[in-house]
């Protein structure tokens, strides 16, 4: 089965990981170095031992594409995945007149009275994003996060890199080029990043009609990041291979610090009783050819059979 490639990563972390801290303080344990492939060619890898919401990778793929960093196009398209860091903004700031929020992220994890608040107030905060475009642009934006890097690098002398159209350029014109990398880890930006990017660059490779894809990502969350970051990436794989007139490949996975919180371990070990479903298919809309063309309704994934989700908290 596809998915096999992922769940001997939970084992293979479970039996041999080292416990460590972490910045969150949850504590993980997790090993150095690892690597995953999938055959896209077999199917798309979307996990089928829990549920995995696809319009969500999707729509935080767009986003991505569209050189976007405002949270406000992802709302609108009911993906909350990047609410915390803009909160935690608006709440720093002078405008900010509710509860106290100090460390909200993990006081919210420990006491349900809590919780229930900060839920009322992130809930408020989303909709006044939604709801006013001023204050959408003053506390939606997350800086130079995936999107700005990938559409817009900034350069020592004032102007931008599209990486991502000049690395469709050079598939289409040098695909045998050893060169087609796109990077999202630029040291200068770090400090004023929401967060450092943990999928930090990837590479393209052209063979035999067929466009492959290596991610190198620093750190990995397996057991709630890691899935999204695979079905991210191939997708992205297959829409780039589409715009390119080729056929998708393989996605290579390399991770560096690959972790399983320790919160997570209960729901990994429930995770490998499940016996994986054959991987789904993905279908591109067959008018569109160029990235700026699709929309969320363009992608979709076909003959998609999962287990149930298995809920389990967010570090942050």
């Amino acid at each position: 089965m596809l998915e096999d490639a992922y769940l001997n990563l939970e084992k293979y972390v479970l039996e041999n990981g080292h416990q460590k801290t972490d910045r969150t303080h949850t504590g993980t344990i997790s090993t150095f170095g690892y690597q995953m492939r999938f055959d896209l060619a077999k199917g798309f890898p979307l996990l089928t031992t829990k549920k995995v919401p696809f319009g969500l990778i999707k729509s935080e793929l767009l986003w991505f594409l569209r050189g976007d960093t405002n949270i406000r196009f992802l709302l609108q398209h009911k993906n909350h995945i990047w609410d915390e860091w803009a909160f935690e903004k608006y709440v720093q700031s002078d405008d900010y007149q509710g509860p106290d929020m100090t460390n909200f992220s993990h006081r919210a994890q420990k006491d349900p009275a809590f919780n229930q608040v900060y839920q009322t107030q992130k809930k408020r905060f989303c909709q006044m994003i939604l709801d006013d475009e001023t204050f959408a642009k003053k506390y939606g934006d997350l800086g130079l996060v995936y999107g700005s890097q990938w559409r817009a690098w900034k350069t020592s002398t004032g102007q931008t890199i599209d990486q991502i159209k000049n690395v469709i350029e050079m598939i289409k014109t040098h695909p045998d080029s050893r060169r087609l990398i796109v990077s999202a880890w630029n040291p200068e930006d770090i400090p004023t990043m929401a967060i450092p990017p943990c999928h930090t660059m990837f590479q393209f490779y052209v063979n035999d009609g067929k466009l492959s894809c290596q991610l190198y990502q620093r750190s990995g969350d397996i057991f709630l990041g890691v899935p999204f970051n695979i079905a991210s990436y191939a997708l992205l794989t297959s829409l780039i291979a589409r715009e390119c007139g080729l056929q998708p490949g393989e996605f290579v996975h390399t991770l560096g610090d690959a972790h399983i919180y320790l919160n997570h371990i209960n729901q990994v070990k429930e995770q490998l009783t499940r016996k994986p479903h054959p991987a789904p298919q993905l279908w591109l809309n067959p008018e569109k050819t160029r990235l700026d063309q699709f929309d969320m309704a363009d992608i979709k994934v076909k003959n998609y059979d999962p287990y149930p989700t298995i809920k389990a908290p967010v570090a942050v």
